[in-house]
């Protein structure tokens, strides 16, 4: 990458970072204290923590179809400041459905789509897949950051204190895209056309990718439900030392992902790592089946699915991309997104 494609792929990287960490924290901690908010039962803390994923899944298209009609970085700034809004509301409810109204104006901010189209904006096909991985990377160090410093940090100024953190993450977001990211010089000024936006809907490429990541998402998402329970029984962890897992497994992961992707960019193998980073995920999910009691098995199989995980993170944005009609890339990174979230909620 050439340093205007390097400093894109740090800056929105980073941008990701700023919104996801805040995010990434509330999980572990959030069934714990939303407890003692007035309404709270878990059916609505359940909502509440979903509500985010479910608007962020219906607002990634328009988001992405808007970006394409006024330029990226004006819609990546009005998300933002959607999010921090919506953190703000809930850093000030007592009330669950306070909190939940919070999520909501949270997710509505959904500029995934439209920061994946701008690094698409400003890097060469060539060196895509190595910028997408540069903000699949710092996706997978902001989950393991957050698991690190949320719970202490809840534990210190409680959940409003956590979303208080998060606005102010938001407001760093929004300094990065609008002081250090580049800004394309062929940003698209018009619309997409109807006939362009059926194209990206009935693409077959673009559809199996859509799928992929929706199926991605949901297996992470649903198996985030059972490692917990493993990590307690196998390596005796409770949710306060979970770090010390992931800290070291999402490094190795990290690790290993990199060369992978250089292979598949550098000497046109990506079919070949992308199919086999779906098996990897598949025997990964079936080692944990078969000794979920044993540690080593757990390490290498959580090793191998993290590895896996930010392998097709790095390859499904940057193929979409490729396949996208040009003056559509926003869009078809919005049914992109929107599929991904789904398959969180669905998950």
């Amino acid at each position: 990458m050439n340093k205007t494609e390097l400093r894109a792929a740090v800056s929105l990287a980073a941008v990701f970072a700023t919104r996801l960490l805040g995010l990434f924290m509330i999980y572990p901690i959030f069934m714990q204290y939303a407890r003692p908010l007035s309404g709270a039962n878990p059916r609505m803390i359940g909502l509440a923590l979903g509500a985010y994923g479910l608007t962020q899944g219906l607002f990634q298209i328009p988001f992405g179809l808007l970006s394409d009609h006024i330029g990226r970085k004006k819609v990546i700034v009005g998300g933002l400041l959607l999010f921090g809004l919506g953190s703000v509301v809930a850093a000030l409810s007592t009330s669950i459905e306070g909190v939940m109204l919070g999520r909501i104006l949270q997710g509505s901010g959904a500029v995934g789509s439209s920061i994946l189209a701008m690094v698409a904006d400003l890097t060469r096909d060539e060196v895509r897949t190595r910028a997408m991985a540069v903000v699949g990377i710092t996706i997978g160090f902001s989950f393991a950051l957050a698991v690190l410093i949320g719970p202490p940090l809840a534990a210190a100024a409680g959940l409003s204190g956590m979303f208080w953190a998060t606005a102010g993450f938001a407001l760093v977001g929004v300094a990065i895209t609008v002081f250090v990211a580049p800004t394309p010089d062929h940003a698209v000024a018009r619309g997409v056309s109807w006939p362009t936006f059926k194209q990206v809907l009935h693409d077959s490429e673009l559809l199996r990718l859509d799928f992929a990541v929706f199926i991605l998402h949901a297996i992470l998402t649903a198996s985030f439900l059972a490692i917990p329970s493993i990590l307690r029984h196998a390596l005796d962890l409770n949710a306060a030392g979970e770090w010390k897992f992931y800290l070291p497994v999402m490094a190795v992961a990290m690790g290993l992902m990199v060369p992978a992707i250089i292979v598949a960019e550098t000497r046109g193998r990506m079919k070949e790592v992308f199919v086999g980073s779906i098996a990897l995920i598949a025997t990964s999910l079936a080692a944990l089946v078969a000794a979920p009691s044993s540690a080593m098995a757990v390490v290498v199989a959580m090793t191998g699915f993290f590895t896996a995980f930010n392998a097709m993170e790095a390859m499904l944005p940057s193929l979409v991309t490729k396949f996208a009609p040009p003056a559509a890339k926003g869009a078809a990174t919005g049914v992109y997104s929107s599929s991904q979230f789904i398959g969180i909620f669905v998950g």
